[in-house]
């Protein structure tokens, strides 16, 4: 893995992590318990915003073929699974440890 990436990961997993800290404190619940649903969060939007989908894409497309002269293929649907993704994903995964552990009973409920 190249150091870029590893420092884009670093980065997403960083920011992953304030916003989840974030969240669970304005909900005043533990930051394991909101892990799964922001990991879930995450990676969908890294998934949306790393495809070639989307109504931006095709419009962006759409004027390079008009000054170019080229036409593109609008039509192929392609995921560019970059270290974003990937951050997402492993952030994802641990916060489905997390919430299994919590749903099994392994992990208590918070004591008041």
């Amino acid at each position: 893995m190249r150091w870029k990436h590893f420092i884009m990961m670093v980065i997403a997993w960083i920011v992953e992590i304030a916003l989840t800290y974030w969240i669970a404190t304005m909900f005043s619940v533990r930051f394991i318990e909101v892990m799964f649903f922001t990991g879930v969060a995450f990676m969908l939007g890294t998934f949306y915003f790393s495809s070639s989908g989307g109504a931006m894409s095709r419009l962006y497309a759409s004027q390079v073929s008009a000054q170019t002269g080229i036409i593109h293929e609008r039509e192929r649907f392609q995921v560019k699974l970059g270290p974003m993704f990937k951050a997402s994903f492993i952030f994802f995964l641990i916060g489905l440890v997390f919430f299994i552990l919590l749903v099994t009973g392994i992990i208590p409920p918070q004591s008041m």
